[in-house]
């Protein structure tokens, strides 16, 4: 695809993947916009600080309004729908909200890409949605389990977005990102949270430590999601993005450790630990259809990955609250 002719949309774009799309967008050349939340200091999160924030036209909204979508979607060709809240643990307390921006905030996206003309969406799912792996690798066939009302959300719009391409003919791709991490990550996520603690103190606090994750760089997500924009077999198809490899969150915080050459002690702490029955033990993707459908694979090792977010997070100290549980 020549992308210096397409017109694009990110939703969620001042967030972590979404900022690191948007900007490879406009490197490619695509006339990008971005929907980032209202607010009202008009902060633009990670693009007010992106090197390429004059090439990208920033549009404040809210992907719960219909109104605000369809504005930001009037005339652009590929809609990237990233937009979405994704802190589990602050599922359990809020879950209505979870509703309201993953279930709602899809529906107005595809309504409106509809509405346009039949707009083709890039639709953002998570490894989350499959549960505790039933059977490893995980492929797209195997069974959704909403094992916290986060995925319950994220599966509502996978099946929103399914329920679109095959009652209206919207081309719509479900692409299903497993763990990604990297530059910009908050702490809520497992990785930054392991790595400041490291570079802050003697003691690392973390959940569950034996349940296993499918980590994937930022950088090589990013490409997926641009590689099934350009895929004609893409469309109407869910597909994982995940490197096929898994480690224990136990081995992951060792790793980190010896990479920063820290010999921090690692503790699990109750507060940190899911509810029963709501951990996700093993994750670990099938990448086999992205192979085949995007000629998709993951290019970067985990240990350089981890090399590069662990020397943003030393540059970026003061984005992390030291003995702060980020839900």
């Amino acid at each position: 695809m020549d992308w210096s002719h397409q017109s694009v949309l990110v939703t969620g774009a001042g967030g972590f993947i979404g900022s690191h799309l948007a900007e490879e967008l406009a490197r490619l050349g695509a006339r990008t916009r971005a929907l980032v939340r209202y607010n009202s200091s008009g902060l633009w999160g990670w693009l007010d600080s992106s090197p390429l924030k004059d090439e990208i036209e920033v549009v404040q909204g809210d992907v719960r309004d219909y109104e605000s979508v369809r504005r930001a979607i009037n005339g652009v060709d590929v809609i990237f729908h990233l937009a979405a809240l994704i802190g589990i643990p602050y599922s359990y307390q809020a879950p209505r909200s979870y509703v309201q921006t993953n279930v709602e905030g899809a529906l107005n996206v595809l309504q409106a890409a509809l509405d346009a003309g039949g707009t083709r969406v890039i639709h953002t799912s998570t490894s989350e949605v499959y549960g505790t792996a039933r059977n490893v690798p995980i492929g797209e066939d195997h069974p959704l389990q909403a094992q916290s009302p986060y995925s319950a959300s994220k599966i509502a719009a996978d099946k929103m977005a399914e329920a679109f391409h095959v009652s209206f003919g919207l081309p719509v791709v479900v692409l299903r990102p497993f763990n990604t991490y990297g530059p910009r990550q908050s702490a809520r996520a497992v990785i930054p949270t392991i790595i400041s603690q490291v570079l802050q103190g003697s003691t690392v606090r973390l959940g569950n430590l034996e349940p296993t994750r499918d980590f994937n760089y930022v950088d090589d997500t990013v490409q997926g999601f641009i590689l099934a924009a350009e895929s004609p077999a893409a469309v109407g198809e869910v597909i994982n993005v995940g490197s096929g490899s898994e480690i224990s969150i136990g081995d992951l915080a060792r790793l980190i450790g010896s990479l920063v050459g820290s010999e921090a002690r690692i503790v699990a702490e109750d507060q940190r630990v899911r509810p029963e029955g709501s951990e996700v033990e093993r994750l670990c993707a099938d990448n086999r259809k992205a192979r085949r459908l995007l000629g998709w694979e993951s290019a970067v090792p985990l240990e350089e990955g981890l090399k590069r977010t662990i020397e943003w997070v030393l540059g970026n100290m003061s984005k992390y609250r030291q003995g702060v549980y980020a839900v």
